[in-house]
């Protein structure tokens, strides 16, 4: 990837295609907001940035070239080429190729490992606006003051609570599974930073002691907080969409990039859900 020292940021040049709305607004992530200007601003690892797409390139507004290599680069993964990864999906599962091609340029967020396991705890039963506006009154509460904002609170900052302190956060039953991820990852029961390169299906057995946190959280946990891009997050919709659409595709058929996949299959799933009801009308 390339990338040039411009006045308030850096502009970088991904290798392969990446689309702001379709990266931010595809249900990975939850503290990237778009502005009027189709730019979109987030805080993450406590630094706050802005993005907006500039001719060829993306440019990171308040962005260093330390932020660049200590926080940008394997956040938005742009060591990967997601062309590349595409190409490798449709030629490993040719029965994918119409889904990889309905959408271009989303890339999976190496987001915070304890930030993805608590937002999707909170996503559970769920829409985004709901999670989002959960999220934002839990950092306005307990994250630490950040250029920008507030950064997500650390489990050992949560861990001291009851689930009664959170009930202003309006999260329900949402905020006693809170608290106990927020305990077993402070304790060391669960142990997020060994999950990156451990055997996959024991970090699917150790987040789920926590309690209710199921295979789909699980599953999230690992695609979105520790870039397991082989995790294959699955629901209700995904086994739908698999049914009517891939009969016979599963992560295994899918190889190392299943999770990637995913996204692809949740979006063309939707077009063609979308294309059915309007048949009907």
């Amino acid at each position: 990837m390339e990338w040039k020292k411009i006045s308030g940021g850096i502009k970088i040049f991904p290798d392969g295609a990446f689309d702001l709305k379709n990266t931010f607004d595809c249900g990975q992530c939850f503290r990237w907001n778009e502005r009027e200007d189709g730019s979109y601003e987030g805080i993450v690892r406590g630094r706050y940035a802005r993005l907006y797409r500039d001719g060829d390139g993306i440019v990171i507004e308040n962005c260093t070239e330390d932020d660049l290599g200590s926080v940008w680069l394997d956040y938005f993964d742009l060591r990967n080429d997601y062309d590349s990864i595409r190409k490798e999906i449709s030629d490993g599962c040719p029965q994918l190729t119409c889904a990889v091609e309905s959408i271009d340029g989303i890339r999976i967020l190496a987001q915070e490992p304890w930030e993805a396991l608590c937002s999707f705890i909170i996503s559970q039963n769920n829409n985004i606006p709901r999670i989002k506006g959960i999220i934002e009154r839990l950092c306005a509460s307990f994250g630490d003051e950040s250029d920008g904002g507030r950064s997500f609170p650390t489990a050992q900052r949560l861990a001291v609570l009851s689930p009664e302190e959170l009930a202003p956060l309006r999260a329900g039953f949402r905020a006693r599974y809170i608290i106990d991820a927020a305990r077993k990852v402070s304790e060391g029961s669960v142990r997020l930073d060994k999950m990156y390169e451990a055997p996959i299906d024991g970090c699917r057995r150790e987040l789920m002691t926590i309690t209710g946190v199921g295979q789909k959280v699980a599953e999230c946990t690992l695609l979105y907080g520790l870039h397991r891009l082989e995790a294959f997050p699955v629901d209700v919709w995904m086994k739908k969409a698999l049914s009517d659409n891939f009969a016979g595709v599963s992560p295994d058929s899918i190889g190392r990039y299943a999770g990637v996949a995913q996204q692809y299959i949740f979006h063309y799933s939707r077009l063609a859900e979308g294309a059915v009801k309007g048949g009907k009308k």
